[in-house]
């Protein structure tokens, strides 16, 4: 299946894997879903992430049999991006972390403030 906006697809299926208690989710790859999928395994949403030709196997974390990934908003969108100065992120007091795509690579908010950088706010990881 071709979707118009990978890396929100592949955030979503996250979160409905999440929610359905499912531990692997697979789909076709690219750069930037594997840059997340990796920034995600280094912030503890995911456990595991294997790459077979041109699709990706990733596995959710899971704590006490509950899913670590609760929910995820994506917040740019196809028709509307939405681009932060490392100095908006550091201002952001919230719980949940927030994937950033920057110059420097797939980053999570605390990431991007430690780097100074900036960039297209992807999804918001709760």
């Amino acid at each position: 299946m071709i979707t118009n906006y990978s890396i929100g697809d592949f955030m979503i299926r996250l979160q409905n894997a999440s929610m359905a208690k499912r531990k692997e989710v697979v789909l076709k790859s690219n750069k930037l879903i594997k840059a997340a999928a990796e920034t995600l395994k280094r912030a503890g949403y995911l456990n595991e992430i294997k790459i077979e030709g041109d699709e990706i196997k990733v596995t959710l974390s899971y704590k006490k049999k509950e899913p670590v990934l609760d929910r995820v908003k994506i917040i740019s969108k196809p028709g509307l991006r939405i681009y932060m100065t490392a100095a908006d992120i550091a201002e952001i007091r919230k719980p949940s972390i927030l994937l950033i795509s920057t110059s420097k690579g797939v980053l999570t908010s605390k990431e991007a403030v430690k780097e100074n950088v900036g960039g297209e706010v992807i999804a918001e990881v709760l």
